[in-house]
């Protein structure tokens, strides 16, 4: 499916892996047709989307099987009750061993796609972090992320606003390089008919 990586696939779900630069879903120009979604459907006409990443990031992605399943688990998204890890590259050196940014976000409409922090008008979000290396030779640190709340570019831009982007992300701030080092590694959750706990992990290639 051109780099798209099944992890597991059944009749209520399917959970693949997206490469950076790929779509989660189609954009709105003619031209931006291809994406995650689109590919998958190709080979299962019933797969639909539960939740996105951005353009830049790569990692794991759950999809529904069904509308009645794509229901259950966006229901799950909603109550907080998906386990999320991200694990990023970020550009200089991480102070503390673990922390949390609430900043409320809200779309910079005439830079669109940019996010902004905005104080009067932002949603509430919230994001946790750990240190999990430091390399002094590159200033550059290494974390894990875990996004309590899902909003648009929450990552990205709450890691530049503590003054550290992530490596690559040039759309806030960061010196340009091969890649935005920003990665889904891990994803948890509740089969939507079993009840069983369900978890993958997805090696980071950066």
């Amino acid at each position: 499916m051109n780099d798209i990586l099944l992890y597991h696939i059944d009749e209520a779900l399917l959970v693949a892996e997206k490469p950076a630069g790929l779509l989660s879903v189609p954009g709105r120009a003619e031209g931006n047709r291809d994406c995650v979604v689109t590919r998958l459907q190709a080979h299962y006409p019933d797969v639909l989307t539960v939740h996105r990443l951005d353009q830049v990031t790569s990692g794991l992605l759950l999809h529904a099987r069904g509308k009645a399943m794509q229901v259950a688990l966006s229901a799950q998204f909603e109550r907080r009750q998906v386990g999320k890890r991200y694990e990023a590259l970020v550009q200089g050196l991480v102070e503390e061993e673990v922390g949390e940014i609430a900043l409320p976000l809200i779309c910079d409409w005439p830079n669109r796609p940019k996010q902004k922090v905005d104080f009067e008008l932002g949603k509430l979000a919230l994001t946790r972090w750990r240190v999990m290396a430091r390399d002094a030779d590159t200033r550059c640190t290494r974390l894990e992320l875990e996004p309590v709340t899902g909003r648009s570019h929450q990552l990205r831009l709450h890691l530049a606003s503590i003054g550290h982007p992530i490596v690559g992300d040039v759309l806030y701030g960061a010196v340009p390089a091969a890649r935005v080092c920003l990665h889904a590694r891990a994803l948890a959750f509740a089969h939507p008919r079993s009840g069983q706990a369900m978890a993958f992990e997805s090696p980071v290639p950066f």
